[in-house]
């Protein structure tokens, strides 16, 4: 009981401890201008857009990440399933590639590449996840 007891404690500050580093590396991203790097975390959806059907149609929303930095998510819906749920508010939680602009950066690929040339990645919401 007592390993119970001290184990919890250890596993909730890594647990802080791991998105507080996810949440530096997009801050740093950011700050340094990186663009075509994988990165991980979450944030609150701000405002949803309407989608881009210039091509490859996808999904638009901006997130509020804990830092205050804001960034744009453009998830495929060519390849990966539309979140139709998703409202202002909620929370998403993304693996997938980062790409600089002046307003906070864009994060796509937010699926697995169907040639499988690129790292996949993801977007989970209220528990599901979306490639």
């Amino acid at each position: 009981m007592k390993k119970l007891i001290v184990s919890i404690p250890v596993f909730f500050t890594f647990l802080f401890w791991a998105s507080f580093t996810e949440a530096i590396s997009l801050n740093e991203a950011y700050k340094s201008q990186k663009s075509d790097i994988q990165v991980k975390g979450n944030g609150t959806v701000i405002r949803i857009l309407n989608d881009d059907n210039k091509g490859s149609r996808h999904q638009k929303f901006i997130l509020k990440l804990s830092s205050g930095q804001t960034i744009l998510i453009a998830n495929n819906i060519d390849i990966a399933p539309r979140i139709n749920s998703i409202s202002k508010g909620d929370s998403v939680q993304f693996y997938c590639e980062y790409e600089w602009n002046n307003k906070g950066g864009v994060v796509h690929w937010t699926q697995g590449d169907p040639n499988g040339n690129h790292i996949g990645g993801w977007l989970k919401h209220n528990g599901r996840i979306y490639q």
